[in-house]
């Protein structure tokens, strides 16, 4: 931690214009941190996607009236199933980095594609998760928490559309290699496995505050906000 605080404000500590520092300013090459422009790209997407959800975890909470039952009616275990999907793929994506350090091309290639078979597996027990919904007469105007519902998980699949977009550049370019080479798209994989990271985390919290916790969430925050 203290490296990390260091690197964010030693910067306010040094004096350009003296000689030593601008010799050592010379040769600096301009980054901060050691990370790939793949991996920046993800951060910043992060960024942006974290500001995106917030608001719409926030309008949820000011939408919802507090005489409306915000209980989950329609359970099932598939909720459950989708998400011990995702950790999957996670756990998949923590194996790819872990072979790549070990230079194992054929373990690459494998996870790599189980990582692409599990998020189209994940999608579409979402899409299966909607039509049971709509199957008990639980639409998108049936009430707010059902409209919220089914905006942040369009919102997510949409994030996990577009990294499936991106994973399929990198494992049809990652097939095509000689083993030898599969070691240059670590930059690449990093990237994605960040990113998939990230698509955990908010749907984690999506689960917890939308489906086991809601009550319990919406008066803590309604409190806090009053």
């Amino acid at each position: 931690m203290s490296n990390i605080l260091k690197k964010l404000f030693g910067a306010l500590t040094e004096k350009p214009w003296e000689e030593n520092q601008a010799r050592i300013d010379s040769y600096h090459q301009g980054r901060t941190f050691n990370i790939s422009m793949q991996t920046s790209a993800v951060i910043i997407i992060f960024g942006v996607s974290t500001v995106l959800f917030s608001l719409i975890f926030t309008g949820y909470l000011y939408s919802v009236p507090p005489e409306q039952d915000t209980r989950f009616l329609l359970k099932p275990n598939l909720l459950w199933f989708n998400t011990l999907v995702l950790f999957c793929v996670t756990y998949y994506f923590s194996k790819i980095t872990k072979d790549l350090k070990k230079n194992d091309p054929t373990r690459i290639k494998k996870n790599l594609i189980l990582v692409g078979a599990l998020s189209y597996l994940f999608l579409f027990g979402q899409t299966f998760f909607w039509y049971q919904l709509m199957k008990s007469g639980k639409f998108v105007s049936t009430n707010s928490y059902f409209s919220s519902f089914y905006f942040f998980t369009a919102l997510h699949g949409l994030h996990l559309l577009g990294g499936l977009f991106f994973w399929g550049k990198v494992c049809s370019k990652t097939l095509k290699l000689k083993e030898e080479e599969i070691i240059s798209q670590k930059k690449n994989i990093a990237a994605l496995s960040l990113y998939w990271t990230f698509l955990l985390i908010v749907w984690l919290l999506f689960f917890l505050t939308m489906y086991i916790f809601n009550d319990t969430v919406i008066a803590w925050c309604k409190s806090l906000l009053s």
